[in-house]
């Protein structure tokens, strides 16, 4: 049998002056308690060391939440300070055309999203499409109902919707629509008597909006959007 190592006296005095350095390394201490467990022979269970490793199983369990836990509340914080940021900026205009032009530009660039599009119902439609001009690449206006199908596509119509989508069932981005893989559709209510609308953002990433998302944030946004949109409504 080999002679057990000695300690010589500088790490013997090291480790008396400060043992808390080596509770502290997780290493070290593995190696110590497989050593025991060694000399103790394989006929001997130790339920402290059994023990010690289920709570270091759980200790990196509670780690490793913590660490979801901080990452999701920097992610939420930097999406609210997304979504103040596009509110501060479409509150802005003093017309509504430089409103609409702030949805194709700022508030495109502040969510980073492919495109918006507002989409509003008029029982006037083809005539204000054709009216529309340079704004049609923001703002739809469609026949009553369209809206409503659009977002639901068969089921219960609710305020904000993610989704995956195809170019042929984005119909609402246009012709040159190959690139949308994914959208939220938010419906705005403007209020009693008027029709209904719908604010969209396109991204060409088919997970930037998925049905396993948070909406709080959009339908704050929605909220906001539609109240402004009313002084543009009269």
């Amino acid at each position: 049998m080999s002679e057990p190592a000695v300690l010589t006296d500088d790490v013997r005095t090291r480790i008396l002056e400060a043992p808390d350095m080596i509770l502290s390394d997780p290493d070290v201490m593995r190696a110590l308690i497989a050593a025991n467990e060694r000399a103790m022979g394989g006929n001997i269970v130790d339920l402290r060391g059994v023990a010690m490793d289920r709570l270091e199983d759980r200790l990196s369990r509670l780690e490793e939440t913590h660490k979801s836990v901080i990452a999701a509340a920097y992610e939420n914080l930097a999406g609210t300070n997304q979504i103040h940021r596009a509110i501060l900026a479409f509150l802005d205009p003093l017309d509504f055309e430089s409103f609409l032009r702030i949805l194709g530009t700022d508030i495109t660039d502040i969510l980073r999203v492919g495109q918006v599009r507002l989409v509003l119902e008029s029982h006037e439609a083809g005539s204000a499409d054709a009216a529309l001009g340079q704004m049609g690449e923001i703002l739809a206006v469609v026949e009553p109902g369209f809206v409503e199908t659009y977002i639901g596509r068969g089921r219960p119509v609710r305020q904000v919707t993610l989704r995956p989508t195809s170019p042929a069932e984005a119909v609402i981005f246009g012709p040159n629509n190959a690139w949308v893989a994914s959208e939220a559709c938010i419906l705005l209510d403007f209020g009693e008597g008027r029709l209904p609308g719908m604010l969209a953002f396109a991204s060409d990433d088919p997970q930037h909006f998925s049905p396993n998302q948070g909406t709080d944030l959009l339908s704050f946004f929605g909220g906001v959007f539609e109240r402004a949109m009313r002084r543009w409504l009269g």
